[in-house]
Order: structure tokens, then C-alpha cells, then sequence
């Protein structure tokens, strides 16, 4: 064997090892080879000098075992990792683990993974980059003194199991603000006025008696009720016509923010999900040109695109569209983070060739998906501008002035791929002084919302928008908040659990700067300084290390424990040894036995700090044959045998209701149920056949493939759509 290519991941080795001949072999890492020790600090600390001890975690020994073997072999060793801090890092270690200095091996990096990219790459290595490596390592270590120095100090003031986090505390700080935020919220009651005029025009009220009105101004039933009588008794005639010609221009290309952005508010897809799927598009998947990758690397927060890329789609454009769409100079676009690696490109399809009406025959649904989500914002993003006429139409009483607005598409431009779904209002023709009929006029009572809770995507935008983290950390920042329980995800939206807050209550007093967005912030920033050689990493390390330290030491001393907990003059009827107590967790008050962790019996408590005992019926478990119990949980009551532990037979208190139509895949009934994210339906043949859905299922088989129809009800449109085919009717409300 002459050269030896190694990368992270058994699919990205496969979609190269295609593309090479006899001569190379490619294999994976399978990610991180080396890494901090996960029971021990792992950081050694000598006259303020760092020095890190990693190890090869177990799961890892082998693989590194056969990197060693097959460099031996080799006469030359290429590290091909991912073109970002963490990519340089591994490499860096692949290169420690096999025995070799990081300097000795080429380096070769590519932002897609094609043939000609591979080529390039090969053509032109470089070395590792310590730069990076060393700002990689640094964000590293300051996320293992917080995690290992903050966290004991939370568990023992508060409850066990808790954790703090550099980045995840200052997201979890975001969250808990908006709830307090809510919580805060008093509403405002005001009132809307709308009138409708000869020749149906809908109009809303402008101004009265010489004043415009904004959102709020009418806070009064008495002021409405004035401004109604007004009109009723007045004439109407047209003030002023004003026509203006607008454009709209294309979105940029998706980032790593934006992309999770869109791919949760159009394709209901988590980020973790969103990632998860663009990390197989990005390695490699079957295409009409043999395996390949089809989109560029999907963890970037640059907006550059590659000039050929640029010319492709232009292009593409003209041929398919024709000259009207292509703008006359190619369209650039530029992040406004200062951080944003402009060497690295926005995420776009690696061939424009490669249509979604062609992946269709080789993507699975959700890859499809995806794919065109990403494949559709590139090309638009090349593509003309979309021009439009907006007509203002003020129709003026005595004291009232209305406002009518059309709008009218001159030409689609860009919409011809991103989509427009807005229908064109065309008002009527009228002449300026020419009288018109008030038909009907009501005032409408409405009151001002809370906030709205944070969904995945918008924290993300917040983060992004704030600073915090990089597009590598979006994603797993949310889904350790939920696996430490200190947020939940309940209808797409986040709560912050009770926990949540007693952390965050702590933090702010004593830790201020763990949850400050700010210098969460200027630490990326300091991290970037690092990367560009610009500041010295020791130095960073050993300035957020010794105050932070004497911080957590007067904390041991100076703040008081939380963790109380109040005997409640019960035995333990579990061990029979210990005593019953009320403790506080994540949820709030539950009683516990005091011999906790030996012993793990517990219950919930009713607001009054009594036994919430359950509710007896005449109905026995058809399993053991004890009596059923109605018992409560975070989702309502349900039944469950009262032999618990030993028996565990749990259903619904009323029975499932059944969907209009039966399982598509197995022609088994849908039931009605409910889980995390709120309702859904089910097979009842579950676990043997998994069919879900979140809409409701239809009678209707699809006309275009006979497949399932199902129905959505949002906020702006219904939705039928097909759950196999792209056949989709929607109705604006």
C-alpha cells in the first residue's frame, strides 16, 4: 500500500475510496481518537502552565490499533478531516495516536466531497494547522474546568446530578429569561377597526380626526365605539391612490443557523435531526454519477460560495429559465459575523446537475427533503429579482381615514424556485374625489400575547445572533439541556423545568459570567484570536482559570445549601428501614425515602405536601389480576396497576380514539395518542408496525399515487397533503 488517507467517518472513507484507485487506502477514525479522561480532571496545573493528559478512550483502542498497522505500511499518511477547529484537532491526534508528529503529515482539506475536489486536495496538502488545534484545545479545557470545578459545587448546594456549562448555561440563562419574561407579561386589551366598501374593498382604520393610530391607540371600548358611530353616520370618498414599484430580493445561501432554521419551520425537522441528515448528504450517498457527497460541509457560518459553483448555476439558470431570470452580474453575499471563516463556503449542492426531480430516484424522503431545501435557496439565491406593484388606497370621512393595500406580481424572479404563495390583491379601479359606500364597520376586542417560548430554531437565531457558540455547537447545546432535564420540548416549543431556575438563580448571584451572553461571547471571539495566532492559549486559560477558581472556593463557604429536605413521620414502606421525606427535583417537591440512593422508592405530593394517593376503580390489571389505580402524571391521568413495582401495566384512562382511515402500511387501526411533543397517531399494531403521524389522517387516498392523505391546521393555512408523494392543496385562512 502507498498512501494511507485517513478521515472521521466509515461513510465519508467510502464515497473517497471510490473515487481513488489501487494506490490509496481510506479509512475512518470514527471520530475522536483521543480525549480528555472522563473520570478524572485530566488537567494538569503547574505554576499556571496547562498541560492536558489524553488517553484513547476504550471504544477506540482497536481502531487506533489498526491506524498504527496500516501506517506502517504506508508510504505515505494523508489526514483528510473536516475543514474546521474540531476536524484540525482530530487530525492532530490521529497523528499523536499512530506515533507520527503532526508536522511530518500532509494535511488535505476540501469543502465537498467529490472527485474533482479529492484531486484538488490531493494536489495541494498543507500541514496541520496548530493554530487551530491549539483554540480547539483551549475551548476544550475551559469546558472541562467549568464542567469538573462548577457542577460538584451545583450538586452539593442544590441537588445531584446537575451540571454547568460554558455555552449550555448561557443558552439555558436565554431560555429562563423568556419564561420570566412571560411570567411578568400583563396583558393590554386594545381594539381593531375594520370597515368594508363598495366593490368589497377591505380597509383598515388609518388615522381619526387628524391622528394615526398604532397598534395600541385604541385601548378603549368607548373610544371604538365613538369612531364606529362616526363612520356609520359619515360619507366616504377616495383621498389618494399611491402605486409603487418594489423589488424583493433572494435569501443568501444557508449557513449552518439558517439552514436549521428553515429546515425546522418548514420540514418540522429537529437541528440534531437537520445535522444528522446533512452530515450523510455531505459523506457520501448514491446518485445518478455512482456514490458521491451532494452538498458542500454543512458546519459553516460563511456565506461564500466558489466562483465555478457560481457559473454553474448561472448557467443552469439561463438554459432552464431563460435570460430574464439571470441577473446581469453574478450575486454575492456576505455574513455580518466578524467571526464567520470566509474560507470555508455556504452550504449548496456539489452539482447543479443533480436535480431534486433526479435525487428523487436515489434520496430517501427525508434526504429528498432536505436536499431541495438547500439545492432550491442556492439557486435562488443566483437568481433575478422579484418585482411587484403595491397600491395604497386611503379612503377619508369627516374625522376617519381607511387604508386599503393591493399588491400585484410583475414578475416572479427568484420565485420561480424558492416558492410564492401569496395570492395577488387587486383593488379596483377608482378615481381620486370619487364617492364610495360604507357597507359594514366593526370594532374587534383583542388583547396583547405573551412572548413566544423559544422554539428550537429561534434559540439557535439567538445564539447566533448573541454570539454564543459556533455553528458545531448549536445542536448539541439544546439536546444536553434536555438531557440534564433543565428544558423541555413540548409542542415545539422549550419550557425550562423548575430546576432550570434554582441553577440559573445561583449562577447569576455567584457566577455571573458562566451565564453572561456577553462574555460567553467575547470567549468565542478570544477562541477565534487563538485560531488566527493572535493570543497565546496558556495565557487565556490561566486568565479565566485563577479568578474563577477563588470563586468556586469562597462558594463552598459562603453559599447556602438548597438541598433541604423535611421528614414527614412516615416509614419507608419499600426498605421499611427509612424514613420518608420531601426533597426538591427538577419538577419540584416529591417525597423520597431518606436512604436514597440504596433505596429508591418514591412518589409525588399533592400541593399540600400530602400523600397523592391514587384514585381505586372496579377494573383489575389483565396481567396480574390486582386492582387498577388512576394515577396523574405530567401528561394527565391514566390507568396503572396498584401492584407497581412488580407489575407495570400502565394504559389509558379512556379508550384511544380511532382515526377516519386505517394504517396505510398495514391496514391496522390509528389511534389517537399523545406523547412529548403533543398528539399524534399510531399504529395499533405497535412495535411491529411503527407508522406515525402528527397530522390527521384522511378517508381520501391520494389522486396522484392512492396513498395517505393527511390534514394540518396552521396558523396562516390548511395543509392536505400526501405522506408518500409531493401532492400537496393548501387553503389560506
Amino acid at each position: 500500500m502507498k498512501n494511507l488517507i485517513i478521515v472521521e467517518s466509515p461513510a465519508k472513507a467510502r464515497t473517497i475510496g471510490h473515487f481513488l484507485g489501487k494506490n490509496y487506502k481510506v479509512v475512518a477514525s470514527k471520530g475522536h481518537i483521543r480525549d480528555l479522561p472522563k473520570s478524572a480532571f485530566g488537567i494538569t496545573i503547574d505554576n499556571g502552565t496547562f498541560t492536558p493528559k489524553y488517553v484513547v478512550p476504550k471504544d477506540a483502542r482497536e481502531t487506533v490499533k489498526e491506524l498504527k498497522k496500516l501506517a506502517k505500511e504506508a508510504e505515505n499518511i494523508y489526514i483528510a478531516t473536516d475543514e474546521d477547529r474540531e476536524g484540525e484537532a482530530i487530525g492532530y491526534h490521529i497523528a499523536k495516536a499512530i506515533g507520527k508528529e503532526p508536522g511530518e503529515l500532509p494535511r488535505i482539506v476540501f469543502h465537498e466531497i467529490t472527485k474533482s475536489a479529492i484531486k484538488k486536495a490531493l494536489e495541494n496538502p498543507r500541514k496541520v494547522d496548530m493554530n487551530s488545534v491549539d483554540a480547539q484545545q483551549t475551548r476544550r479545557l475551559l469546558d472541562r474546568i467549568v464542567g469538573y470545578r462548577l457542577s460538584p459545587l451545583l450538586a452539593s448546594k442544590i441537588q445531584r446530578g446537575l451540571s454547568a456549562g460554558r455555552v449550555q448555561s448561557a443558552a439555558l440563562k436565554i431560555v429562563v429569561d423568556k419564561e420570566r419574561e412571560i411570567k411578568a407579561f400583563k396583558p393590554v386589551t386594545y381594539f381593531t377597526i375594520q370597515a368594508l366598501f363598495d366593490k368589497k374593498i377591505e380597509s383598515n382604520i388609518y388615522s381619526f380626526d387628524g391622528k394615526k393610530l398604532a397598534k395600541l391607540d385604541i385601548n378603549s371600548k368607548e373610544f371604538a365605539d365613538e369612531i364606529v358611530k362616526s363612520c356609520k353616520a359619515d360619507l366616504f370618498t377616495v383621498d389618494s391612490i399611491e402605486t409603487v414599484k418594489k423589488t424583493a430580493k433572494p435569501q443568501p445561501p444557508f449557513m449552518t443557523s439558517t439552514l436549521q432554521q428553515a429546515a425546522s419551520s418548514q420540514l418540522g425537522f429537529a437541528p440534531k435531526r437537520t445535522m444528522q441528515i446533512a452530515q450523510k448528504l455531505y459523506e457520501g450517498v448514491k446518485t445518478d454519477k455512482g456514490i458521491s457527497g451532494v452538498i458542500t460541509y454543512m458546519r459553516t457560518d460563511s456565506l461564500n460560495l466558489a466562483k465555478e459553483a457560481v457559473e454553474s448555476a448561472r448557467d443552469f439558470i439561463k438554459e432552464k429559465f431563460g435570460d430574464k431570470y439571470l441577473p446581469g452580474k453574478a450575486k454575492v453575499y456576505a455574513t455580518k459575523s466578524k467571526a464567520a471563516q470566509e474560507a470555508h463556503e455556504a452550504i449548496r449542492p456539489t452539482n447543479i446537475e443533480f436535480t431534486p426531480e433526479i435525487a428523487a430516484k436515489y434520496l430517501e424522503s427525508s434526504e429528498l427533503r432536505l436536499y431541495t431545501l438547500i439545492y432550491n435557496r442556492f439557486l435562488a439565491c443566483q437568481m433575478a429579482d422579484a418585482k411587484y406593484e403595491l397600491q395604497n388606497l386611503f379612503i377619508k370621512g369627516s374625522r376617519a381615514v381607511f387604508k386599503a393595500q393591493g399588491k400585484k406580481m410583475l414578475f416572479d424572479g427568484f420565485y420561480k424556485v424558492a416558492g410564492y404563495s401569496e395570492k395577488d390583491t387587486i383593488l379596483p379601479k377608482l378615481e381620486e374625489k370619487q364617492s364610495i359606500k360604507l357597507d359594514k364597520i366593526e370594532a374587534k376586542e383583542h388583547q396583547t400575547e405573551p412572548p413566544a417560548r423559544y422554539s428550537e430554531a429561534s434559540l439557535i437565531k439567538e445564539l447566533e445572533k448573541r454570539g454564543i457558540g459556533r455553528p458545531s455547537t448549536y445542536a448539541p447545546t439544546i439536546s444536553i439541556l434536555q438531557a440534564r432535564k433543565y428544558i423541555e420540548i413540548e409542542k415545539k416549543r422549550i419550557h425550562p423545568t423548575e430546576i432550570a431556575f434554582t441553577v440559573i438563580e445561583m449562577l447569576e448571584k455567584h457566577f455571573a459570567e458562566i451565564v453572561d451572553s456577553n462574555f460567553t461571547s467575547k470567549m468565542e471571539e478570544t477562541l477565534d484570536e487563538i485560531a488566527m495566532g493572535k493570543e497565546n492559549w496558556q495565557e487565556v486559560l490561566r486568565k479565566f482559570y485563577e479568578p474563577f477558581i477563588a470563586k468556586i472556593e469562597r462558594g463552598k463557604k459562603e453559599i447556602k445549601s438548597l438541598k433541604t429536605v423535611t421528614p414527614i413521620g412516615e416509614k419507608c414502606p419499600s426498605c421499611e428501614d427509612g424514613e420518608l421525606v420531601i426533597r426538591k427535583g427538577r419538577y419540584g417537591e416529591f417525597i423520597s425515602c431518606s436512604n436514597f440512593p440504596k433505596c429508591k422508592y418514591s412518589r409525588n405530593m399533592k400541593e399540600d405536601g400530602k400523600k397523592d394517593e391514587p384514585e381505586t376503580t372496579d377494573e383489575l390489571c389483565e396481567k396480574c389480576g390486582s386492582p387498577m389505580v388512576i394515577k396523574k402524571s405530567r401528561r394527565g391521568k391514566f390507568l396503572a396497576c396498584s401492584a407497581y413495582p412488580k407489575c407495570k401495566n400502565a394504559k389509558p384512562l379512556t379508550p384511544p380514539k380511532e382515526a377516519d382511515a386505517p394504517c396505510p402500511e398495514c391496514g391496522g387501526k390509528l389511534l389517537e395518542r399523545s406523547g412529548r411533543r403533543g398528539k399524534f397517531y399510531g399504529c395499533e399494531n405497535y412495535p411491529k408496525c411503527k407508522f406515525i403521524t402528527n397530522a390527521t389522517p384522511l378517508k381520501e387516498k391520494c389522486p396522484e399515487c392512492g396513498y395517505m392523505l393527511v390534514h394540518k391546521e396552521l396558523k396562516t393555512k390548511s395543509v392536505t397533503q400526501c405522506l408518500k408523494c409531493d401532492y400537496k392543496v393548501e387553503e389560506k385562512k
